[in-house]
């Protein structure tokens, strides 16, 4: 039974494996990211290889997001960004299959680790700075100064923007860790109350239907939410991809 509602995102070891000093344990976060990365490369083949004239389920759901964040790109960057689709592609289905395996009972949920969100931040962040650098050498450079800048506020602007640049980074990986993490306490917190007014018994058990309403239109509500984190969070990279693109 669990007391506390943040015994959910508990990192507990499965199997552990110790090769000299290096720790290969297996843990329930390691089992749950590779559940996930296998189902998110099922669903793709699934989707390719059942590929029919009259689209079935899995080739609708696929081709529907995979318009959207098309979509997004042109909107974001124009046909320049098209190359980057792969890369958005794949970055979208890894935070919404985090996000919704942990809506499932029993599982775990991944992006509720800061330490997820924020790899998945950094290596979007220096491949966006990788892009930006090939783009423009050394203008890249320019993005830390406004045009048209007094040369007395030079030093200070650049400062100002090289840190509000770099931050970027943090607001990314907090976003989503907090809003998950937020959202499945909630939820826990909801589902507790709801038992312990069942198990009390008498008028109590038939009360309980109103946290338990409550926690269905929460938990619709949190499904939402994870997927609109996924989108949140591309629509950001694709806005600082257009930052280094089309610089300003």
């Amino acid at each position: 039974m669990v007391f506390s509602p943040l015994e959910q995102f508990e990192i507990t070891t499965l199997i552990s494996l110790k090769i000299f000093d290096f720790n290969f344990s297996i843990t329930n976060f390691i089992l749950f990211l590779f559940f996930m990365v296998g189902f998110i490369c099922l669903w793709n083949l699934l989707s390719i290889f059942q590929a029919t004239i009259i689209p079935n389920r899995w080739q609708l759901i696929t081709e529907n997001i995979y318009n959207i964040l098309s979509k997004l790109l042109f909107e974001s960057i124009g046909l320049r960004g098209q190359i980057y689709l792969p890369f958005i592609y794949t970055l979208f289905f890894v935070i919404l299959g985090c996000n919704l395996i942990g809506m499932v009972p029993y599982t775990f949920s991944l992006t509720s680790h800061i330490i997820l969100t924020l790899t998945l931040a950094m290596v979007a962040f220096i491949a966006i700075n990788i892009i930006g650098i090939v783009e423009h050498k050394f203008n890249f450079l320019s993005v830390f100064l406004p045009r048209d800048t007094s040369p007395i506020l030079i030093p200070l602007l650049v400062g100002i923007e090289f840190i509000s640049y770099n931050v970027k980074v943090l607001t990314l990986a907090i976003r989503l860790f907090a809003n998950i993490t937020s959202g499945h306490t909630l939820l826990k917190i909801i589902a507790g109350f709801a038992w312990s007014m069942l198990s009390i018994g008498g008028l109590f058990s038939v009360l309980y239907l109103i946290p338990a309403l409550l926690l269905v239109v929460l938990t619709g509500l949190e499904l939402g939410i994870s997927i609109l984190q996924a989108y949140v969070f591309v629509l950001l990279i694709c806005i600082y991809l257009n930052d280094v693109i089309n610089l300003h």
